[in-house]
């Protein structure tokens, strides 16, 4: 199979976690608990991903500095997107509408549309990744995809609960998932296609540009969403998730 083709499969894979989560956020009442538990697991495991398969990666291809500016350049872009869409009532587009609620369209204007371009900003990098990741010897990086696929459940669980609570149509939280993971599927392939041209240094940058974002998003969405109600065990639950990964990626 081309390895253009095998990088949108696998992009997909990881979108389709999204829908999943969507699907049970929205059609079951799920505990609180157990969405900020999955949230906690799933910020570990991303955790790890980071450290090990893409911040790492790009320090043994490139050195310190590369994968350092990369990170932080990345920190930076997803930091800045993220306090616009804030202001445009994006800002809880992760929580499940229980101790921080997503506004609705009457509350807030185009609020709907912030929601949806900050569920990009979210995604796109992670799929970006898994692309990259096709570049080194021809064969994706199955933790980073398994990394992004456990992550992408609660993220789509815990936000279209939100959205539901918010009164979003079913129209509105699919489409919005749908479009999500076909985007992750096109990221994965530009990540593969477009980055795949470049030198070595490059490639090793753009891979902590990515880092950089993902972690400036498990910090600002998922952790304070999973210690609304799992503070007393969060750490625990995170470093469970982390150490699932680190498995993965050492197996």
């Amino acid at each position: 199979m081309a390895e253009v083709v095998q990088a949108g499969l696998w992009g997909l894979v990881a979108g389709s976690a999204l829908l999943l989560g969507a699907a049970l956020g929205y059609g079951l009442r799920v505990p609180q608990k157990v969405i900020a538990t999955v949230m906690a697991f799933g910020a570990g495991v991303l955790i790890s991903a980071v450290s090990f398969e893409l911040v790492g990666e790009a320090y043994e291809q490139a050195g310190l500095a590369p994968a350092a500016i990369g990170a932080l350049i990345g920190a930076l872009a997803y930091t800045g997107g993220n306090v616009w869409l804030a202001g445009q009532g994006a800002r809880h587009r992760k929580r499940s509408g229980h101790a921080q609620a997503q506004p609705s369209e009457a509350e807030q204007g185009g609020s709907g549309a912030a929601l949806a371009l900050g569920a990009l900003l979210d995604g796109v990098p992670e799929s970006a990744v898994i692309g990259v990741s096709l570049l080194d010897g021809g064969a994706v990086s199955l933790v980073t995809v398994a990394a992004v696929f456990i992550s992408n459940v609660p993220e789509g669980l815990s936000s279209s609960a939100g959205m539901k609570k918010a009164g979003r149509t079913k129209g509105y939280v699919f489409g919005v998932w749908t479009a999500i993971a076909a985007a992750s599927t096109v990221s994965s392939v530009l990540g593969y296609t477009v980055i795949g041209s470049f030198s070595p240094a490059v490639i090793a940058a753009v891979t902590a540009v990515a880092a950089g974002a993902i972690l400036a998003m498990i910090a600002d969405t998922m952790i304070p969403e999973a210690f609304e109600d799992a503070h007393l065990a969060i750490g625990l639950i995170t470093v469970s998730g982390f150490l699932v990964s680190f498995a993965l990626s050492h197996t």
